[in-house]
């Protein structure tokens, strides 16, 4: 499983994801959002803020949890 998904159906391309990044690791190419993997530190605040619901991010930690049948 990504540990980072943005669901490019409910993507409505707003901005406010790139708005809210840190790290600036999401950019709009036409009217999505696309992620750079080597600049996210998966903080977690472009999932916080977006309107759409259209950012997962599924931490390492988060993942073990379930892999452990948590």
């Amino acid at each position: 499983m990504e540990a980072y998904t943005i669901n490019a159906g409910w993507c409505k391309g707003c901005g406010i994801c790139v708005a809210f990044c840190p790290k600036k690791a999401l950019c709009l190419r036409g009217d999505k959002a696309v992620h750079d993997p080597e600049s996210c530190v998966l903080c977690g605040m472009c999932e916080l803020y977006c309107p759409d619901l259209a950012i997962r991010i599924d931490k390492p930690a988060k993942r073990a949890g379930k892999e452990a049948g948590a």
